[in-house]
């Protein structure tokens, strides 16, 4: 009978990373009808109901999409948190330099989101104006390893997230999962991270792991191509960790 019952209590304690309720206020979020049509039709592939139950983002918080591209979760995020809420988009500055179409297609996703906050700072210098609750970000985490970047950015940028979150905060990380790479040669090579480097890096800077979704999984994709490629763009195996920032 001991047995049974702590059995049951393990199951009962994992339960909730594996299954997330999907809550009325992430499906009104998807339905918005000002979310442009072409991204609603990419909701199948990315998962963000099931991503956003994970990461437990509700109405009333204030999140931040860090490194946001195009904004397509910004203009999720924007309906979920509602006016109660707050949500900052931020494009960095390097990224901006890089292409220019980043700043236009900042501006573009938050026009008329009232809620929402565009900053475009570089890494080194971006503070968010207040503490958060949740942070996410998805398919960048890798870039703050790139090797154009000074050595030591991913570290600090890490950090820096750390810092701008409450206690119990919570930060979302979605990459494209590279082979086993302890010297995190692969950002810079393929745009991808070892799922294990990064928990690495994040648990360096405080954070607690709070566990991981597979809803992006994919057992097809060897993780020897660059994301860009086109035998495996769009398609990638990507991993979903969450993690917190401890309360004490």
């Amino acid at each position: 009978m001991r047995y049974a019952i702590a059995a049951a209590l393990l199951l009962a304690a994992a339960a909730p990373l594996a299954a997330q309720k999907v809550t009325p206020a992430i499906t009104a979020a998807l339905a918005d009808t000002s979310r442009p049509a072409e991204q609603r039709a990419r909701d199948a592939a990315r998962k963000p109901a099931e991503i956003l139950a994970f990461a437990g983002i509700k109405p009333g918080q204030k999140v931040a999409d860090f490194v946001m591209g195009g904004g397509y979760w910004t203009r999720i995020l924007s309906p979920l948190v509602g006016a109660k809420g707050k949500v900052y988009a931020y494009q960095p500055a390097e990224f901006i330099k890089f292409r220019a179409a980043y700043g236009e297609e900042q501006k573009t996703a938050v026009a008329g989101l009232a809620n929402t906050v565009a900053l475009s700072d570089s890494f080194g210098a971006l503070v968010f104006p207040e503490p958060l609750d949740a942070i996410i970000t998805v398919q960048n985490y890798h870039d703050l390893f790139l090797a154009p970047f000074p050595k030591g950015t991913g570290e600090a940028v890490t950090r820096k997230l750390y810092n701008s979150l409450k206690p119990g905060g919570v930060l979302l990380v979605v990459d494209h999962v590279a082979n086993a790479d302890p010297e995190n040669k692969a950002p810079t090579a393929l745009h991808r991270i070892d799922p294990n480097v990064a928990r690495r890096e994040l648990e360096k800077a405080g954070f607690r792991f709070a566990g991981k979704l597979d809803v992006l999984r994919n057992t097809t994709d060897p993780h020897t191509a660059n994301v860009f490629d086109a035998s495996i763009r769009g398609k990638t195996d990507q991993f979903v960790f969450k993690f917190v920032r401890p309360r004490t």
